[in-house]
């Protein structure tokens, strides 16, 4: 618009530089934002610009403050929340959009006991295409009420759905435990003498003779991470984030070992069934086990068709991306290193 009134100035009679002075632009400015014959918009910082058309309303955003209020969301993000959300057919802006709503509003920050995301490498060597293709599985210490006293959780984690297939709370760590809570959980999953990966780290019950012999047993082929390196066991070692950051993890420690498997139980059911996890499209872990996630996952994206459809304008690009996650890798293989050996 700047740049029309020079020009309309210069057709009036004036020059070139004047006209640019009363505009408080240099001629050179003038001339990049004119270049071509085609005239751009004014660039300067402080310039004033018209509102987008696809901007919230006032009334949108004290929607949106309203519904990130309400006791069922006060202690989910926005990620959490729009999934949520879309599930009950509902859209009322994109989740870029609740986020910059939210931070004008001073209400930005980490809900619950967990701390800022950091991303991990993928895991390696195998890819599961369905469940019970690939397990990852650690054992995680408990802290009693009593100081030195711990309780050990072996957990198996299938790394396609997320879901906790397997659990156990020992007073120590054994290789006769855990081949013992193997052969239930495949048992439970009727997956025996089927193609299946166990991965774990380099600890004495993971590697102890009596889980190798029991493995054997079963047709389950073994993987082990890199010694001293956790992030190749980064499945187990993100569930056990998320369960020793729930809000009702007891800090004080738990009573006895019943009480830690009555508490590891109700976790259980709820990380298997309510939580919806951000790897999977935040979809739940039985959800995806049960191949359940494709149809929430297609209604979800006619969700937004129809919001897009319906305000068009609020649209700048393609809408969420709510595909179905056909694989997921165990430590891929780094295609520069696979490069350099090739050659």
């Amino acid at each position: 618009m700047l740049v029309g009134y020079i020009r309309q100035a210069v057709i009036d009679g004036s020059c070139i530089e004047p006209a640019c002075e009363e505009a408080d632009i240099s001629l050179r400015t003038y001339r990049r934002w004119a270049k071509g014959g085609n005239i751009v918009s004014d660039k300067r910082p402080d310039a004033i610009r018209t509102e987008p058309s696809n901007k919230l309303s006032e009334e949108e955003r004290d929607a949106i403050v309203e519904v990130v209020n309400q006791p069922e969301y006060a202690s989910l993000p926005p990620s959490q929340i729009v999934p949520k959300l879309a599930d009950k057919g509902i859209y009322m802006a994109s989740e870029s959009s609740f986020y910059r709503v939210l931070h004008e509003r001073s209400q930005v920050q980490h809900r619950g006991k967990t701390q800022q995301h950091k991303k991990h490498p993928a895991p390696s060597s195998y890819t599961a295409t369905g469940p019970n293709q690939v397990w990852s599985w650690d054992i995680t210490y408990c802290s009693s009420n009593v100081r030195g006293q711990y309780y050990y959780l072996y957990l198996i984690e299938d790394i396609f759905s997320r879901k906790i297939v397997g659990w156990e709370v020992y007073e120590d760590e054994s290789g006769e435990q855990a081949a013992d809570l193997l052969q239930r959980t495949v048992l439970r999953e009727q997956c025996f003498k089927q193609p299946l990966v166990l991965h774990s780290d380099n600890g004495a019950p993971m590697k102890s003779v009596t889980l190798k012999a029991k493995m054997e047993e079963l047709g389950i082929s073994g993987s082990h991470s890199r010694p001293r390196v956790s992030n190749d066991n980064p499945f187990s070692e993100a569930l056990f984030k998320t369960l020793k950051t729930c809000p009702a993890w007891p800090s004080n420690g738990f009573k006895n070992l019943e009480a830690t498997r009555e508490w590891i139980n109700v976790f259980s059911i709820w990380y298997n069934e309510k939580h919806c996890h951000s790897g999977i499209r935040f979809v739940t872990p039985t959800q995806r086990h049960r191949g359940e996630d494709k149809r929430i996952l297609e209604l979800r994206n006619d969700v937004y068709k129809t919001a897009r459809e319906n305000n068009p304008n609020r649209w700048s690009g393609d809408t969420r991306n709510w595909g179905w996650i056909s694989s997921v890798d165990l430590n891929p293989e780094k295609t520069e290193i696979v490069e350099k050996k090739a050659a």
